[in-house]
């Protein structure tokens, strides 16, 4: 009898060795998928053996009920986490198994741009595939409103950056990201500003920073241009600012302004409007946010492109028109100032 319950013991040790090593067998062999590449989504609410029928759907050649079993021995039974996913040629089960119970989704990313506006944002956001484009038909204010921000104007309230996301996560969770990432860097800069600016809050700051990031041709000009700017607006000087002209001509503007624009008066035509425009006309980056909380000493009232991305500064109009005499083509016209 005791020799008997020992055989039955060793033969049962011997299944259990052989059954765990056949498991582990199969954790560790490469699965074969149809592409070197493969990706496939779980969707939300699935369970494991729903997820596992979405992963062999998607291209991965594998039998079933042994991933199934892999996972429960793992105690992943009802860990899996809905998402896109991809897999390269090499990925075991045992990989896979951790992969979407960790929630190691497939990522890609989305570029917005210094000097961009809220509707070159969006137009990228529509147009990446990636995305869930759950503001597609939402309008300005709306968008707003689903971000926390009722009744604010969306121009320059995003912060220009690469955002790394989850494939298929909703485009308002990358603006939530942008909007309070601007957020941070507006209060930072405006805590570390220079004394006597002329701005009276991190608004107006914002303002003029989205100015000086479409008039800088040149990375080294920026601290001069916000200063061109900051002692303008302490004498009480038009800003007379092209770009600010241009936004607010919107779809009018062919791409030739002339001299019936300047006169032409709109809330952002710094040639008719004393002061900063209402609101930003663009994304400024860290530079630019930067500049403006610390603006080069000088008494320069004006500057002029030199023609390769380079500006000239003076300090009187007489000054200012010899550069642009020296500067401007033939019925072209300088950038700021008159």
């Amino acid at each position: 009898m005791l020799l008997r319950l020992k055989l039955l013991l060793l033969l049962a040790s011997a299944a259990v060795l052989g059954f765990c090593g056949w498991l582990l067998w199969f954790a560790l062999s490469p699965i074969e998928l149809a592409a070197p590449t493969v990706e496939f989504s779980i969707r939300p609410g699935s369970t494991l053996r729903g997820a596992t029928r979405q992963i062999i759907d998607a291209g991965l050649s594998m039998p079933g009920w042994k991933f199934i079993l892999l996972a429960r021995a793992n105690g992943a039974s009802a860990g899996v986490k809905a998402g896109s996913y991809q897999v390269s040629d090499g990925v075991t089960p045992l990989l896979l198994v951790r992969k979407i119970t960790r929630g190691e989704y497939a990522q890609a990313e989305i570029l917005f741009v210094e000097g961009w506006n809220f509707r070159q944002m969006r137009e990228a956001l529509n147009a990446h595939v990636d995305l869930k484009h759950d503001s597609a038909s939402f309008t300005e204010a709306q968008i707003m409103a689903k971000l926390g921000a009722p009744g604010v104007v969306p121009e320059g309230m995003f912060f220009p950056d690469t955002y790394v996301f989850a494939k298929g996560a909703s485009d308002l969770a990358v603006l939530a990201r942008a909007r309070g990432a601007m957020k941070k860097q507006l209060e930072s800069a405006w805590d570390g500003r220079a004394p006597d600016l002329p701005m009276t809050d991190p608004y107006e700051a914002l303002i003029l920073a989205s100015l000086v990031e479409k008039e800088t041709g040149r990375a080294g000009d920026r601290t001069m241009i916000a200063a061109v700017f900051a002692n303008r607006l302490r004498r009480k000087m038009k800003l007379q600012t092209d770009p600010s002209v241009i936004y607010g001509m919107g779809e009018k503007f062919d791409g030739n302004l002339r001299k019936r624009d300047l006169v032409t008066d709109t809330p952002f035509n710094t040639y008719t409007r004393l002061g900063l425009p209402p609101h930003p006309i663009a994304m400024p980056g860290l530079a630019s946010l930067a500049a403006v909380m610390h603006p080069a000493r000088t008494d320069a009232l004006y500057f002029v492109s030199r023609g390769d991305g380079t500006s000239e500064f003076s300090r009187t109009l007489v000054e200012h028109n010899r550069a642009v005499a020296k500067y401007q083509l033939p019925g072209a016209r300088r950038r700021s100032g008159r």
